[in-house]
């Protein structure tokens, strides 16, 4: 809804449309035009009052000592003519067609004729689609241009996004003061100081002729005092380019004595000299004579912490087991009720599922929703929707591709549906070699680009103890060891190399029971039961912990025996030394109706609840 107007700014706003629309009635009807732009073989007829009110480029040709004859006929070089109509279109009526075509050439010739209102247009309309496929050059075009505003806007989105963008082609063409500019912020997310030192490493490799000279001055930026001692000595001093370099060997020598406590003096700042009281803005200066290497402040990436993240259709909550508290993370509707969600090896988040419409789909307009966690906004970005709806599926990652495996479809039928791939480099789903045989409500596993499909129910709605695995680089299956206990709906992770199993749906009804299978033997043993007969309990591997949430028990109700399913929103930690499951929570509100996945996110950009 539009918000109201003021009315102290109601007459300015009539006055201006009138204005406006006056002056392009004018122009559109040839009246009191006195000026015309010459570009190549194409005219534009104007007035000489619109452009100097309008550009300050112009004021001063036209407010100039020409003779009155230039000033009627004035010659653009260096624009085209299409650009330009939209410009002078834009003059006289506020409008204005930008694209993602056309955005950079009207943005250079705002800027070359001083054009400050096409400015401020342009860039906002940049800053609303920063995307990791621009966002760097972006960045490159607002210095070109001289425009902090954009500039700063594309470098702050870059660094949220550092360890996707530094495999970027457009990572490696940066100029090292671009490059500086980037390493030295104190945004970038990262979670050591060893991803930047490999990252410029990176940089200076792609052309090491030309690039290692940058080397003494783009090491600055690099805060080697938060890398440890053992990657400090045998990553960076024993690192070809850095070994042979003495400028480079007494920059590291620095950071050796800073490890033991031996900073180099620092020159007194000037009012300190003349006895004058020590003020914050002297401190900072003080402390930038400190050479750049010696920097020890935490990047903002190194404030991300080990959270059960439970995503449902109102929102996403991340509880930290450790300190006890719980983060929002997101508030949405967009997450459809059934869904099932997935963390990569990147601690990129994804959740697929759901239903709806797309008109645009003339062949099969039934699609799921498929949607990633951008936890930079904490919003959600709709991605390509997947084909094929279904429920009871699985989601997991091999070879930079995301599978949904199997499921039964979303229709009168039901019928168990084969695998689909997205590719996250083409940004587009397609077949994947199906699994060997139907089955849904299974649990699905990602391990070192292998996906594991472990029980789960066939056609005859009979439990399974089939598993097979698929093979993301030689796009092949094998059936594997089958499990103790068929199951389905049931709790499934990898935990320090090995896939656990526990408790679910058998043919008799619930179980507590745990299996652990060992990947490299091929083989499953039995682990601690699970405290409670549940189906659909969710295990997630923490920090070296193994956590289990929520899920459905048969309970008693209140008033009566009769016993109904009821969902527990419990979570329990599993003692490996003890062999025991202990529980850590009795009951968060916010698992219920969610799917739970272990991640790693900056608190800092989180609200604390």
């Amino acid at each position: 809804m539009a918000l109201p107007i003021s009315p102290a700014d109601e007459p300015r706003m009539y006055q201006q449309t009138l204005l406006q629309d006056g002056l392009y009635d004018l122009l559109e009807n040839d009246k009191l035009v006195d000026c015309v732009l010459k570009i190549k073989d194409k005219e534009f007829p104007c007035h000489r009052l619109v452009l100097c009110a309008c550009s300050s480029y112009f004021r001063t040709i036209l407010l100039s000592d020409l003779d009155e004859s230039k000033k009627k006929e004035i010659v653009l070089e260096d624009v085209e003519p299409g650009v330009m109509g939209l410009i002078l279109k834009y003059l006289y009526t506020s409008k204005i067609n930008v694209t993602e075509h056309n955005v950079q050439d009207i943005f250079a010739v705002a800027n070359l004729y001083q054009i400050p209102s096409i400015f401020t247009v342009c860039v906002s309309f940049l800053q609303k689609r920063l995307s990791l496929s621009n966002c760097l050059a972006v960045f490159r075009l607002g210095l070109m241009l001289d425009c902090p505003r954009l500039a700063v806007s594309a470098r702050n989105y870059a660094c949220e996004r550092f360890q996707l963008i530094s495999r970027d082609e457009d990572f490696f063409q940066l100029l090292p003061s671009e490059l500086a500019a980037i390493l030295s912020n104190d945004n970038l997310s990262v979670e050591t100081e060893e991803t930047v030192f490999e990252a410029l490493m990176s940089w200076v490799s792609r052309d090491t002729e030309t690039r290692e000279k940058e080397l003494p001055g783009l090491l600055d930026c690099v805060r080697l005092r938060l890398v440890t001692e053992d990657y400090l000595k045998e990553a960076v001093e024993k690192h070809q380019l850095i070994a042979s370099n003495p400028e480079l060997q007494a920059k590291l020598q620095l950071v050796r004595d800073a490890h033991v406590g031996k900073m180099p003096e620092v020159k007194k700042g000037k009012s300190q000299e003349e006895g004058g009281a020590e003020e914050d803005g002297d401190r900072g200066e003080e402390e930038g004579l400190l050479p750049g290497i010696l920097n020890d402040n935490l990047r903002f990436g190194m404030f991300v912490r080990d959270l059960i993240l439970m995503v449902n259709d109102t929102g996403a909550v991340a509880y930290d087991p450790a300190g006890n508290d719980c983060f929002l993370a997101s508030l949405s509707t967009q997450i459809p009720k059934n869904h099932v969600s997935l963390v990569t090896r990147e601690n990129q988040i994804f959740v697929a599922g759901g239903l709806f419409f797309d008109e645009q789909n003339k062949e099969d307009p039934l699609c799921s929703y498929f949607l990633q966690y951008d936890p930079a906004t904490a919003d959600w970005l709709a991605m390509p929707p997947v084909p094929s709806p279904r429920f009871l599926f699985g989601l997991a990652e091999a070879a930079n591709s995301i599978f949904v495996v199997g499921g039964r479809e979303l229709k009168e039928q039901e019928q168990t549906l084969d695998s689909v791939c997205y590719d996250r480099q083409s940004f587009k789903w397609g077949e994947s070699d199906p699994v060997p045989y139907p089955v849904y409500g299974h649990s699905t596993v990602s391990h070192n680009d292998v996906i594991y499909v472990i029980g789960g129910k066939g056609d005859n709605k009979s439990c399974l103890r089939k598993v097979c695995a698929y093979d993301g680089r030689r796009f092949e299956w094998k059936e594997l060891a089958p499990m103790k206990t068929a199951r389905s709906l049931f709790g499934a992770t990898v935990h320090k190399d090995k896939i656990y199993v526990a408790a679910g749906v058998t043919d008799t009804g619930l179980t507590d029971s745990v299996e652990v299978y060992d990947i490299k033997a091929d083989k499953w043993s039995e682990s601690s039961a699970f405290p409670q007969e549940r189906s659909s309990v969710t295990l997630v591997s923490l920090a070296d912990s193994l956590y289990a949430t929520g899920g459905f028990a048969m309970m008693p109700l209140e008033d009566s025996d009769e016993i109904v399913p009821k969902e527990m929103n419990d979570i329990w930690r599993y003692d490996e030394s003890q062999k025991k499951w202990t529980g850590i929570l009795r009951e968060i509100q916010y698992a219920s109706g969610a799917t739970v996945l272990g991640v790693r996110l900056n608190t800092l950009r989180l609200t604390k609840m």
